[in-house]
């Protein structure tokens, strides 16, 4: 016990973060309750928490896809509370101010979004909706805020699309999730501008369990851009984040996300939408930087002529793994899917593209298009397609296509005779290749995933 505490204060005593001083890593039923009384949650959320925390206890890590054991979820630091919220940038502490000012948030929120989050470790530290947004109705706050100020409807929903039991980090996510955004836009209501929340982990062997619950009620629009972060510690992190999308009849929504975790960190996120009658679901994505990504945004098409785009991109370099894809599940007829998933792997990362398209057996007329393009930017790099397609009704028309190449010789070659570097002619490529994916995005996030791009191809980013 006296080594395990001395290990503990010399793990303290190299991290900067001084909030860690009043948390500790690991993960029991005493955490658990500490975590709703700080958050003063009604009984009925505890009760979930602890009954998540059990399934946690009682289920395996994945058996498929990239090898989990060398991740210590006892080392984890599961709850740590850098901030109070706040309501105006000027009441948001200096140093928590100037890393996320570094990203450009304040000047996004007054240039381009309808309204901001921003959250840190484990708490949201900012939050906030411009006045002509909030006289319609629309609800844009952090979860723990929900939670207090609307329980019926996070009651209604919460943990619903993904339950606790789907699987471990399911069950994970459920017990210590903290922070996070709650979106609720009243039906008819056409959001002309984007919302968005950024997530930093920032301190070393941290675990971020951010909750996205939104609901887009029958007619409405809206628009939502996520961005992550965290600097290398050279120790295991986790995010082990959960988005739960309900958008109703004829309703329209998008959701973006550009993560960049460092490669030391575990991004084990589950992302899932319900799609009603006559509604459409897009998932836009980049996938850059971590040791290892398991993310698959599922859209599970409930009523009939609803629809869904996934678009993702994702790039592995040097000892990451990128294992990536969509699900869509098809319970009604004359419903549609379209899915666009683009890696890149360089310096012997690993991108997989793993799907899969579940058309049950009462979907009449489902059309399903799916299309993977791999690029290889080396010898030593791997490029997997896993699709699973299990249909039970044969009035569907499924297309799927995989692609695999490598950036050629004589491209460059010709490139290089208008002037390029060898370095520049491979970004020009790599751009154009990801194109269809940054033109989806607003502009000043193509120019950032761009950016994030030239940074991979240096070898700087990490």
């Amino acid at each position: 016990m006296a080594k395990q505490s001395t290990i503990q204060q010399a793990w303290e005593s190299k991290n900067s973060a001084p909030y860690l001083k009043s948390s500790r890593r690991g993960l029991d039923e005493a955490l658990v309750r500490e975590i709703s009384q700080n958050k003063n949650e009604p009984e009925w959320m505890l009760e979930r928490r602890l009954q998540a925390l059990e399934l946690y206890k009682t289920m395996p890590k994945p058996a498929w896809g990239p090898d989990l054991s060398k991740l210590d979820l006892a080392s984890i630091t599961y709850y740590a509370k850098a901030s109070e919220t706040e309501n105006t940038w000027d009441e948001v502490p200096e140093d928590i101010k100037d890393t996320f000012t570094k990203l450009g948030i304040p000047q996004a929120e007054q240039k381009f979004l309808a309204g901001v989050g921003a959250q840190y470790e484990s708490t949201t530290i900012y939050h906030n909706l411009k006045q002509q947004f909030k006289d319609q109705g629309v609800i844009f706050e952090d979860m723990d805020v929900a939670v207090q100020q609307y329980p019926d409807l996070v009651k209604k929903y919460f943990m619903k699309a993904v339950p606790a039991n789907l699987h471990k980090f399911a069950a994970l996510h459920g017990a210590v999730w903290s922070g996070g955004t709650f979106l609720y836009i009243p039906a008819g209501v056409k959001i002309d501008l984007p919302l968005q929340a950024y997530f930093r982990m920032n301190a070393k062997g941290m675990g971020q369990f951010e909750h996205t619950l939104m609901i887009i009620e029958d007619g409405a629009q809206g628009h939502y851009i996520e961005g992550c972060s965290a600097p290398r510690y050279g120790v295991d992190s986790l995010h082990a984040g959960c988005v739960e999308i309900y958008v109703k009849s004829s309703a329209r929504f998008r959701y973006s996300s550009v993560e960049s975790w460092s490669k030391d960190a575990y991004n084990l996120n589950t992302k899932r939408a319900i799609v009603e009658a006559d509604a459409h679901m897009e998932w836009v994505g980049g996938n850059f930087g971590s040791h290892v990504t398991m993310l698959y945004p599922c859209s599970v098409l409930v009523g009939e002529q609803a629809s869904a785009d996934h678009l993702g991109l994702a790039f592995a370099n040097s000892g990451q793994i990128q294992d990536t894809g969509a699900k869509v599940i098809h319970l009604a007829s004359n419903t549609s899917s379209n899915i666009v998933m683009k890696s890149l792997s360089r310096g012997g990362g690993q991108s997989i593209y793993r799907g899969e398209i579940d058309i049950k057996a009462r979907a009449q007329n489902v059309k399903v298009s799916v299309n993977c393009d791999a690029l290889l930017l080396d010898a030593n790099s791997k490029s997997m397609t896993i699709p699973q397609m299990k249909i039970a009704n044969n009035t569907a028309t499924v297309a799927h296509e995989a692609r695999c190449g490598k950036i050629s010789e004589t491209e460059i070659f010709y490139l290089r005779s208008r002037g390029l570097s060898k370095e520049e002619a491979e970004t020009m490529i790599v751009n154009g290749f990801v194109e269809p994916i940054t033109r989806e995005l607003p502009l000043e996030y193509a120019v950032e995933m761009n950016r994030m791009l030239k940074l991979e191809m240096e070898g700087s980013v990490g």
